[in-house]
């Protein structure tokens, strides 16, 4: 089998049917939790040069992709993070690094201080820091569900760059291809709890080791944001991606991975084909 090609597994966690894509790697397990809208299949890009060096898997987060959806599920941050503790357990997985984007990294916070035991550490790719009392999050619903809203009629690449304008063809005709599988009451959950799940007071109670990762570019985490998260998380390890927006690897994803060496010790220019 050529490396780093991904497998799909359907797992039974948390009461829901979760979608997983694992790219197989030589060392030990991470589990990537994607953003907002974002499922599993548009991270493969990522995934496979991460799999250079960790056993990776991608998950279809709740309401997106190929995982469990429907008007009758809970689409809340408790939720969300409690699947997140049930895949870790149902996989069996021990030491796992868990990697967050944006939404997902609110996700692996939440998840890490209500019941940590699997993982290893936590990487959070440019959390929303917005909550109860904070200033808004700097993305507008309207983007998330009108292009939804388009891309369930039926939406081509071209079509897609209003939307993503600096992604490449392949980037925006994938997310085209897969938007619809996001059920908008989730997004509107997700996003509704941006502004009212205070993230920071979790922050205190983590017991694995914390990195973060910062967009220079993207506006959600300011100095002042950076200064709080590290005043409450002692020891936490930060990179920033200087020219990169929030959604770091599409912008620049030599330096989502010369961040994570940064962060976590490794080497993927080193270890990748």
């Amino acid at each position: 089998m050529e490396p780093f090609l991904p497998t799909g597994h359907n797992i039974a966690a948390n009461g829901i049917r979760q979608h997983v894509l694992r790219f197989r790697g030589p060392g030990a397990p991470l589990i990537l939790v994607p953003g907002i809208t974002s499922p599993a299949v548009t991270w493969g890009f990522v995934a496979r040069r991460l799999a250079a060096v960790f056993d990776t898997y991608v998950v279809d987060v709740r309401g997106r992709g190929l995982s469990s959806t429907g008007p009758t599920l809970d689409y809340g941050l408790d939720a969300m993070a409690d699947d997140l503790i049930g895949l870790i357990a149902a996989l069996k997985l021990e030491g796992v690094t868990v990697l967050g984007h944006s939404m997902g990294a609110r996700v692996a916070i939440r998840a890490a201080a209500r019941d940590g035991s699997g993982m290893s550490r936590l990487v959070l790719v440019d959390p929303p820091v917005s909550g109860p009392g904070r200033r808004a999050y700097p993305s507008k619903l309207p983007w998330y569900v009108d292009s939804i809203r388009q891309a369930s009629v039926g939406m081509d690449a071209e079509a897609m760059r209003a939307f993503c304008p600096t992604w490449s063809e392949e980037q925006r005709a994938l997310r085209a291809e897969w938007l619809h599988t996001c059920f908008e009451p989730a997004i509107v959950t997700a996003f509704e709890g941006f502004h009212s799940d205070d993230i920071h007071r979790d922050l205190p109670a983590l017991a694995v080791p914390v990195a973060l990762m910062v967009a220079g570019r993207g506006g959600v985490i300011e100095p002042a944001d950076e200064a709080e998260i590290a005043a409450l998380t002692p020891g936490i390890g930060i990179a920033r991606v200087a020219n990169a927006g929030h959604m770091i690897p599409w912008d620049d994803f030599d330096g989502f991975f010369r961040a994570l060496d940064e962060l976590l010790g490794t080497d993927f220019e080193g270890n990748t084909p």
